[in-house]
């Protein structure tokens, strides 16, 4: 998987990237920018794209 590719996120965090993008476009960002701190937030919140199993816990 290359950097930048999206393919590996749930729909809901696509979903969820998407409505902060808007936020922040909305907050006088740029495209760039908002793309960037929406997708940040989201990796930060759920740590990246999809997790498989139940082992999800932090240690």
């Amino acid at each position: 998987m290359s950097r930048g590719d999206k393919s590996s996120y749930t729909d809901k965090q696509k979903r969820e990237a998407s409505h902060i993008e808007s936020s922040e476009k909305k907050a006088g960002k740029s495209d760039k920018d908002a793309e960037r701190i929406a997708w940040a937030t989201v990796n930060k919140q759920d740590g990246g794209g999809k997790k498989s199993g139940s082992g999800r816990t932090h240690h």
